[in-house]
C-alpha cells in the first residue's frame, strides 16, 4: 500500500540557475531575496527537513540530522513556466519552449478568436492581470469585448466580469481558444480569469482555470497507472497536464484548501499504492506576481505550521518530495516568472537522517524516483535518489 507525495510550492525558487542571464534573471533568488527583504522565516518544519542546509536563508539554520535528503533540482527544460516545470517533474523534458508574445498576439490570432467565439478583444499586450483589468475593466463593461492579454509566460489570458461574460460562458470561450491555438501558435496556457465587483474595486474571483496544451508522450504519470499507481492531483496539477495519466482529482481555491484537502486523503486507508499530487499556488498567483514578499512571507509561515503536523501523521515507508517548479521572485522589479533552481527535500519516512543530493541536472530526478519507488519502468531521462534515501549513501 505504498503512497508517495509530492508538494509543488510553486514558484519558490533557490536561485543559482547557471542560464539565468539568458531569461533576463541574474539575481533573482526567491527565497534567499524573500528572506533578507522581510528580516529573516520563520519555518522550523522546513527547517527541521533540511532547507537551510540546501541554501543560505535568513532565519532558516542548517540542521545536523535533517529529516529529509535535501539538494537542488536545476531544470534543463527551455523556458521557465509552470506547464514546463510541472512536465519536467514528471519526466518530459521540453526542448523547444513554447511561443510567447511579448508584443501582443498577431491580428489574424485575435479575428478568428472573434470569428469563432462571437466575442471582441480588448487589450492584447503584456501585463499584470490585476493592473489590466483595473485598466480596462470600465471598458470592457461599456464595450462587452473580452479582454485578452499575456505575460512573459506562453500564456493566452482571457479576463471577463462575471456581469458581462457569466463563468459556463467565458470557460466555453477558452476551450475554443485552446482548440485553435495550435503551432505555431501553441500556447502552453489557455487562462480563464474571471473578475467581479463594482468599478474602481474590481477582484479576481477565485474560479480561474487553466486549459494547458496536451502533453506529448513521454509522462511518467500513464506508467504508473499501467502499473496500477492511483494518481490523484489537488489544485492545478490537473490542468497542467490536461487530465493525462491523473485517476481523481480535487479543485482547491487557495493553499489553506489544498493542505486541507491533503490531510483528507492521506486520512483515507489506501486501497492500493498511490501517488498525491498537491500545488500550492499562492506563492506564485498571489504574491509572486503581485511582488508581495510580505504575503509570501506569512503564506509560507502559515504552509510550514500546518506541515508540523502533517509530518507528525506520516507512516513509516510513506515518500514526500517537496520542491518547485520554478523561481518568482518577489523583491524583484518583474512580476514574472524567473529562471532559478528549486529546492528538493525527499523524506522516506522510517530512513532519517536525510544525506546531501546535490544539485541535480534536471527535475526529471522526480519521476525516475517515484518510477523506483513504484517499482515502475522509469522516465526517458532522469536518474532516481531512491538509493540515497534508502541506504543514506553520499552523491
Amino acid at each position: 500500500m505504498a503512497r508517495a507525495i509530492l508538494i509543488v510550492l510553486d514558484g519558490l525558487g533557490v536561485g543559482g540557475a547557471p542560464d539565468a542571464d539568458r531569461y533576463g534573471d541574474q539575481g533573482s533568488d526567491t527565497l534567499g531575496n524573500l528572506a533578507e527583504a522581510m528580516g529573516g522565516l520563520v519555518v522550523p518544519n522546513l527547517a527541521r527537513l533540511g532547507l537551510g542546509n540546501l541554501h543560505r536563508i535568513g532565519g532558516v539554520a542548517p540542521t545536523a540530522a535533517p529529516l529529509a535528503a535535501w539538494g537542488r533540482l536545476q531544470e534543463v527544460s527551455a523556458g521557465k513556466d509552470s506547464t514546463t516545470g510541472h512536465w519536467e517533474l514528471m519526466g518530459l523534458v521540453t526542448a523547444e519552449p513554447f511561443p510567447i508574445y511579448p508584443d501582443g498576439f498577431p491580428a489574424d490570432v485575435l479575428g478568428e478568436f472573434t470569428r469563432r467565439t462571437g466575442w471582441g478583444v480588448i487589450g492584447n499586450k503584456a501585463a499584470s492581470g490585476t493592473a489590466i483589468i483595473a485598466e480596462l475593466g470600465d471598458e470592457h463593461l461599456a464595450t462587452r469585448k473580452l479582454i485578452v492579454y499575456t505575460s512573459a509566460d506562453s500564456v493566452f489570458q482571457i479576463a471577463a466580469h462575471d456581469a458581462v461574460c457569466p463563468l459556463p460562458e467565458l470557460y466555453r470561450v477558452c476551450e475554443v481558444a485552446r482548440a485553435m491555438l495550435v503551432p505555431p501558435h501553441a500556447v502552453s496556457r489557455v487562462i480563464a480569469r474571471p473578475f467581479s465587483g463594482p468599478p474602481g474595486a474590481y477582484e479576481r474571483t477565485p474560479y480561474r482555470h487553466d486549459y494547458s496544451v496536451l502533453p506529448p508522450p513521454g509522462l511518467i504519470l500513464p506508467v504508473l497507472q499501467a502499473a496500477g499507481v492511483k494518481v490523484r492531483s489537488i489544485g492545478k496539477i490537473y490542468d497542467l497536464y490536461a487530465g493525462v495519466g491523473i485517476d481523481e482529482t480535487y479543485k482547491s481555491r487557495d493553499n489553506a484548501e489544498g493542505m486541507a484537502r491533503l490531510d483528507e486523503l492521506c486520512a483515507l486507508p489506501a486501497d492500493g499504492p498511490e501517488l498525491i499530487l498537491l500545488n500550492l499556488v499562492d506563492f506564485d498567483m498571489l504574491w509572486g506576481h503581485r511582488n508581495d514578499p510580505a504575503g509570501m512571507k506569512a503564506g509560507l509561515e502559515r504552509c510550514d505550521a500546518w506541515l508540523g503536523g502533517f509530518l507528525e501523521r506520516q507512516p513509516a515507508g510513506e515518500l514526500l518530495v517537496i520542491t518547485a517548479d520554478h523561481g518568482n521572485d518577489p523583491t524583484t522589479p518583474s512580476t514574472d516568472h524567473s529562471r532559478e533552481q528549486v529546492p528538493l527535500l525527499a523524506r522516506l519516512v522510517g530512513r532519517e537522517p536525510g544525506v546531501p543530493l546535490g544539485v541535480r541536472e534536471g527535475f526529471m530526478d522526480v519521476a525516475a524516483t517515484f518510477a523506483d519507488f513504484f517499482g515502475c519502468p522509469p522516465p526517458r531521462q532522469g536518474t532516481s535518489f531512491l538509493p540515497q534515501l534508502n541506504k543514506g549513501d553520499r552523491p
